[in-house]
């Protein structure tokens, strides 16, 4: 079979390399892809942007496509599901009706609400002054986030009432986010550990993927402004098996009930995005309509099954026949990106022998944003590679990872060094 991937990103990269593994398929295209899909054996990069839905469509029929996976949320949001199943073209992912859970923070808390959903507690507001009033009638810290898509760059935790009154602005009047930034939602900030747990459906049957956890944050300790995401690992040790079976009872069935109450049936990935206290109670941070980036790097990392028939599963209503199989092992990546990054990046940083860092085996990087110029690799984005490893523990894990990181000249690009932190301390309070 042929597999089209959709996306240029370390996502993308993550998902053709492990769709290329499958017996089942012949080969991989990825429109646009990158530098790093361009090198992947079996797989070819296609000169079509992830948001020109009727190109893709073309595309899918001129190269007899038999299964088309979305990596982006835009694609999603903006319907693209729809178009080629109206076209009869097999495309996993929700519909434009179901994404909107990620392209409307808005209506997604509203959603959450209606069903009795744990979530922090929230208000909307389009208007300046009404959205600073509530802001000094509230206790600090409070969380602002852009209603629409942002890049994984729309939210502010504010804790004084100078960065809140800055983050309104910055949203309603300045529309640093252009049109998702029209309405905003203020929330309460919710204490715990974040995790990220995602879900593979067809609406009826569910199948839990691996737990992971993420660093938002840009600098160590989780502090800094947001970005896409500075390194991910897998699995998260907060989410056991009590906290799973209450993910799954409280948070992901209402959610797919709700949907299919009004009318809507949720296909392809769910991502919860999870804040979980010291009880082990879970409420919803956010939604996705796709995996996550840079969760997914290591998530393809572990997963031993065959990724085009989970797919398949989920198109054809089949997914109770199903089963996920995972390594054992902890995969743990590290993202490094362009100096500057999340605000304005240096483009076209010189980047050094990346395969070189993957001799050692356990190891793969996955680019993002990369691209090759005159014969030689060069940044193109502000998260540009995903160096991923996998150990016997979290430790290992990251040590492969880091080893590999500092092998290698990467001047222009900055990184965490504390990724997997969390995980890494509870290794050492089990063993002390």
């Amino acid at each position: 079979m042929k597999v089209l991937i959709i996306g240029g990103g370390g996502r993308e990269h993550a998902i053709a390399w492990r769709c290329a593994q499958s017996p089942r398929v012949s080969e991989v295209l990825v429109a646009p892809g990158n530098a790093g899909t361009a090198a992947e054996h079996r797989v070819r990069n296609v000169p079509v942007g992830a948001g020109d839905i009727e190109s893709l469509v073309k595309l899918a029929k001129a190269e007899a496509v038999d299964l088309t996976i979305v990596g982006p949320e835009q694609p999603l949001v903006d319907g693209i599901v729809d178009r080629f199943s109206e076209s009869g073209l097999r495309c996993f992912g929700p519909d434009k009706a179901a994404s909107q859970l990620e392209g409307s923070k808005a209506y997604t808390k509203a959603f959450l609400k209606k069903h009795n959903i744990p979530t922090a507690a929230y208000e909307t507001f389009s208007d300046v002054a009404e959205a600073k009033a509530y802001l000094r009638g509230h206790k600090l810290p409070l969380v602002i986030k852009a209603d629409g898509l942002a890049a994984g760059k729309g939210v502010v935790i504010a804790t004084t009432t100078e960065e809140g009154i800055e983050a309104i602005e910055s949203m309603l009047t300045e529309k640093r986010f252009g049109d998702a930034g029209t309405e905003i939602v203020i929330e309460e900030f919710l204490e715990g550990e974040e995790a990220s747990f995602i879900v593979i459906t067809d609406g009826i049957n569910t199948l839990p993927m691996a737990t992971s956890q993420d660093h938002k944050a840009r600098d160590n300790g989780d502090r800094g402004p947001n970005t896409g995401g500075m390194g991910a690992y897998s699995p998260a040790p907060v989410v056991d098996d009590d906290v799973a079976k209450h993910v799954m009872k409280d948070i992901i069935q209402p959610t797919l009930d709700g949907l299919a109450a009004e009318g809507i049936r949720y296909r392809g990935f769910l991502y919860a995005g999870l804040m979980i206290d010291a009880q082990g109670k879970a409420k919803v941070l956010e939604f996705n309509c796709r995996l996550g980036d840079p969760e997914t790097q290591p998530l393809m990392a572990r997963l031993r099954s065959d990724l085009p028939a989970l797919c398949d599963a989920v198109i054809d209503g089949t997914l109770d026949r199903v089963n996920a199989d995972w390594d054992t092992r902890v995969a743990l990546g590290i993202v490094l990106a362009a100096d500057g990054y999340p605000g304005d990046y240096t483009k076209g940083v010189a980047l050094p022998d990346l395969e070189a860092l993957d001799a050692e085996g356990d190891v793969k990087t996955f680019h993002a944003g990369t691209a090759m110029v005159d014969g030689e690799l060069r940044s193109s984005g502000g998260r540009v590679i995903c160096i991923t490893a996998l150990g016997e523990t979290a430790c290992e894990a990251a040590e492969r990872a880091y080893k590999a990181t500092a092998s290698a000249n990467f001047d222009g690009l900055f990184y965490r060094d504390d990724i997997g932190y969390r995980a890494i301390e509870r290794e050492r309070r089990a063993r002390s």
